[in-house]
């Protein structure tokens, strides 16, 4: 299932009408919900949480270009390779390189959405390398040859029978059952044995720390380390916007992230990776890679008002509390970030003609900027690439690709006309005269709308219609 954004409407009628993807993200929005409000039970200190995240991450981004020339410096000093790449195809290119250089056909990849914006597993696949994910629910989508749906739980559209119905497919030697232990000890098994015969291993990052070219990875499963020690060759990839400048702000956005994205105080693992396996260690990998990927990211970062996008530390609690989100789920978004984060990122890497409709997918209820752990204005930024998308570019404001590709001529005649009705009182007492006068001439769909306009008079429960009864 490989969706696409400019197909949207169609995709969400068609979840919409889908009773099992409805059931299912209901309870799984739900639970998200719960675990989030637990985590931040204290208002006072999830309000101290998220503005010192949102302070560190625009610290960080007013500084991008210095502290990546740092993070590349001193990954260097440590033995990592720095590789820059300014879109998918090139990001591409150099994991070809990489993988075909080392004799590589065998890859194992953690949990990498960044991996997943330049579909790096079917780039692979035409040079004959097969990648396999090892992160559960990345497996159980591949499995299914579907995208992520959501980017902490990329199966989070499936349920249990989903899931047993596709190991019966595709691992041979399956018993068909229901237990979620059984099922989950079943992908292991499989995983386990990848890990051993994998030539290269691939991993995303959640912090690259630019003061001591530390890449950072969370992770709750284990398969982050495991992609990152145990074969030969690592290769990490994040976008530029990963990079915070000290050690000392991985922890307070550590803390936002986990709790806003599985109401979690820590997660089971937190990876801090500084360079190969040194001549006295034992294990990790002889190479270490870092791919630091552009893909349309320096274009939201010139803008100031669009640079707050990039402050996303990759959560989803926009997407868990999104009433358009809970009901279609992500795919029909088409997008590899769906939801409220994926309108705003997806024009800067996808560009304003293919995404267009993304940005109007909102019903701006303020939802998704109330969760937010670093405060993104998302519902000002919707509004803003609405704009964009119907307006020619402006002198001293930087233009955007695809900018005014969902100009509609018809749209404009009827603001220009409903402007000069507005600024010329004698034309707007003349349509208000026409309108009262006219109004019979209105479809019929309409007719009642416009007859009946006084309100019906409410059940006899009033204070005043109840001490009226008691005094009789």
């Amino acid at each position: 299932m490989h969706n696409k954004p400019q197909l949207f409407h169609p995709q969400a009628e068609a979840a919409l009408a889908n009773p099992e993807l409805r059931a299912n993200f209901r309870g799984a929005m739900d639970y998200l919900r719960d675990k989030r409000q637990t985590a931040f039970a204290d208002p006072d200190e999830e309000s101290a949480i998220r503005d010192r995240a949102e302070a560190i991450r625009q610290r960080c981004l007013s500084k991008l270009p210095a502290l990546l020339e740092q993070l590349e410096a001193n990954c260097i000093a440590n033995g990592i390779r720095v590789h820059w790449a300014e879109n998918a195809e090139q990001a591409n290119a150099l994991f070809a390189d990489i993988i075909q250089s080392h004799g590589g056909t065998q890859v194992v990849k953690g949990k990498s959405m960044v991996s997943e914006e330049i579909e790096l597993n079917h780039a692979m696949a035409t040079e004959g390398i097969d990648c396999l994910e090892s992160d559960m629910g990345e497996y159980i989508v591949q499995l299914g040859d579907e995208t992520p749906s959501h980017i902490i739980m990329p199966a989070i559209h499936k349920n249990k029978q989903q899931v047993a119905d596709l190991f019966a497919e595709h691992v041979p030697g399956f018993k068909h059952t229901l237990d979620v232990d059984t099922l989950i000890r079943t992908g292991r098994n499989v995983l386990r044995e990848k890990f051993r015969r994998a030539d290269i291993g691939v991993s995303g990052v959640n912090f690259a720390v630019a003061e001591t070219g530390t890449l950072c990875l969370v992770e709750n499963e284990g398969n982050g380390r495991m992609c990152t020690t145990v074969p030969e060759v690592h290769i990490a990839i994040t976008g530029i916007e990963k990079v915070v400048e000290f050690l000392a702000d991985v922890p307070p956005l550590f803390s936002a992230l986990t709790r806003s994205a599985t109401g979690q105080s820590i997660t089971t693992y937190f990876n801090m990776i500084s360079g190969p396996r040194k001549h006295d260690e034992l294990d990790g990998p002889r190479e270490v890679h870092l791919v630091l990927l552009d893909n349309g990211r320096s274009q939201a970062f010139v803008d100031e008002e669009m640079r707050k996008t990039l402050q996303c530390i990759r959560c989803g609690a926009c997407m868990n509390h999104c009433p358009v989100y809970t009901r279609i789920g992500g795919h029909a978004y088409g997008t590899v970030y769906p939801g409220p984060i994926g309108k705003i990122i997806s024009p800067h890497l996808m560009g304003l003609e293919a995404t267009r409709e993304l940005p109007t997918a909102s019903s701006l209820c303020g939802a998704c900027g109330e969760v937010c752990p670093v405060r993104i204005p998302i519902p000002e930024l919707l509004q803003r690439l609405r704009r964009e998308a119907k307006q020619e570019p402006r002198p001293g404001v930087p233009a955007l690709r695809g900018q005014n590709s969902a100009k509609s001529n018809t749209e404009a005649f009827v603001w220009r006309s409903f402007g000069l009705l507005t600024r010329t009182p004698a034309l707007y007492r003349m349509m208000s005269w026409c309108a009262t006068r006219l109004r019979g001439l209105i479809p019929s769909k309409l007719g009642p709308w416009t007859r009946c306009r006084t309100a019906p008079r409410p059940a006899a429960n009033t204070l005043r219609e109840l001490m009226a009864k008691r005094n009789k």
